[in-house]
């Protein structure tokens, strides 16, 4: 009971206490044209998710293999990567593209998810789907939360390999948010930066050997992912992703003759004039307060755009005497403002309390190696964990 009366005040009406940084009288940098042969794009940095160029952005279109995008991250998140796989009749001979497998065939869920990201295997697709969803309508159940969890407006899905099918679309702006998502996953970076992938094949005396059709990672400097895609009624889709002086970029073109260029433009154009800016590091005090940030954040700023920053610190009531104090430190949050807008947040410790390494899933085992520590129910399941779980 009262630790129910506990959380119950912690996010109750919170004490705000205003800090305004200046706002300098410079004006912010007039931004160059961009623009691309694609019927839609946007171009998105990872860290943040801040979206920083859209054109027809929220417009529904097919997109092709892009799908597997999504198909990865759910298959990831939902299944065992050392688990085989096994090749049903639907899956095998699936139309469009193909790692060939075989009729019967078993290969591990990580090597299959290899399979798909790099050659776009259509049979890989479905085997995937059947054997983490139960059935392909089961996973596409699964794709489709995934998209309503995220916040995907104007994507939904019919099938897990984007072969074209009523009802089977999403946008520019959804497609860079879903991938920026995915990104964030360690197991999901690693395949789509990989440009050669080799697996065991039990039906002959060689071993598969994919090559990434992404000509991104060879084409421009940094690129790190992510998935090309094309029928004869998406025609050229493409998400490429890039890192450079700790960046992180997504970019998305759909139906874009010219994409491998566009591509390469964009993320030139991202990196040049929105560079990634740290406002404040975890463990530094806040000034004329006996606090520490609890965390790092970084955001992408045109120039001129950062002096008109403004943060808000916004206290949890204060525990009353005799009550225990459950909140490992945890005293409030600053929030981020830009031209009004919030951006983002950090938690605030009491100076000398332990400050929690951000959440990180296991991709192995597909559990939370650290708890999310910005919320009093996040730093008490990672106190707990600590304690108690020590050897899981």
């Amino acid at each position: 009971m009262w630790i129910k009366s506990i959380s119950s005040w912690i996010v109750a009406v919170a004490l705000l206490l205003t800090n305004l940084a200046p706002v300098s009288a410079e004006r912010s940098q007039v931004l160059p044209e961009l623009s691309t042969h694609a019927q839609a794009a946007a171009l998105m940095d990872v860290t943040s998710g801040r979206l920083l160029y859209s054109s027809h952005g929220d417009d529904e279109l097919r997109i092709a293999s892009l799908t597997k995008i999504m198909t990865a991250i759910v298959a990831i998140e939902h299944g065992d990567f050392r688990k085989p796989v096994k090749v049903s009749k639907n899956a095998f001979g699936k139309e469009g593209s193909s790692i060939y497998l075989k009729l019967g065939e078993e290969m591990t869920l990580e090597n299959m998810l290899y399979g798909l990201m790099l050659r776009s295997g259509n049979d890989a697709a479905t085997a995937i789907a059947e054997h983490v969803g139960g059935s392909e309508e089961g996973f596409v159940y699964l794709m489709n939360e995934k998209a309503r969890q995220i916040g995907l407006k104007h994507s939904h899905f019919a099938n897990p390999h984007g072969l074209d099918a009523d009802g089977h679309y999403s946008s520019a702006n959804d497609l860079a948010k879903l991938t920026a998502y995915a990104l964030h996953n360690p197991m999901f970076r690693d395949i789509v930066k990989t440009e050669t992938k080799k697996a065991p094949n039990p039906n002959e005396s060689w071993d598969y050997q994919w090559y990434n059709k992404n000509k991104m990672l060879r084409l421009y400097d940094g690129a790190d992912g992510v998935k090309t895609g094309y029928t004869k009624k998406a025609f050229r889709c493409l998400v490429s992703s890039a890192t450079r002086n700790g960046q992180q970029l997504v970019a998305v073109t759909l139906n874009d003759g010219d994409d491998w260029n566009d591509h390469g433009k964009m993320l030139d154009y991202g990196f040049e004039f929105f560079p990634l800016s740290r406002l404040m590091e975890k463990g530094e005090s806040v000034k004329g307060h006996d606090l520490v940030v609890g965390s790092t954040f970084q955001y992408p700023f045109a120039k001129g755009e950062a002096e008109a920053v403004e943060n808000k610190l916004v206290m949890t009531p204060a525990v009353r005497q005799g009550s225990p104090d459950l909140s490992f430190g945890l005293r409030g949050e600053i929030r981020i403002f830009l031209k009004g807008e919030q951006i983002g947040t950090v938690p605030v410790y009491q100076k000398g309390s332990y400050l929690p390494e951000p959440s990180v899933r296991n991709p192995a085992t597909g559990t939370m190696a650290q708890a999310d520590t910005s919320t009093f129910a996040g730093s008490l399941a990672y106190i707990l964990k600590k304690l108690f779980l020590q050897h899981d």
